[in-house]
């Protein structure tokens, strides 16, 4: 089941949260480890991270051998994107008719 975009949301407000993100996006695959390199976290608060953006569709890992590759998710940092630009564009859509109320309602008096 999909999460509601305002926990995937949450779970981006993060700011070691959206920088473990970056890193997987510039970089590609990359363990915990090599997350934790440039980090100012330790090893195990990347994994917790991790699964973090794990449970909302943001990351995806497979196993190699003993090491545990994570790896972006885009097609749900895609959905989240589209689903801003909705939320955008219906809030600009209304901003537009309560332009157009007021400008009308300054025209009858």
């Amino acid at each position: 089941m999909t999460q509601p975009q305002s926990e995937v949301l949450a779970a981006l407000a993060d700011p070691t949260r959206w920088h473990v993100l970056q890193l997987l996006a510039e970089r590609g695959e990359q363990t915990a480890t090599q997350l934790a390199a440039p980090l100012p976290v330790s090893r195990p608060a990347v994994i917790k991270h991790l699964t973090a953006l794990q449970r909302h569709g943001l990351v995806s890992s497979r196993r190699l051998g003993r090491a545990r590759l994570y790896s972006a998710n885009p097609s749900r940092l895609a959905e989240t994107a589209r689903w801003m630009a909705n939320v955008a564009a219906t809030w600009e859509a209304g901003l537009l008719r309560l332009k157009k109320l007021a400008e009308d309602t300054r025209d009858i008096t």
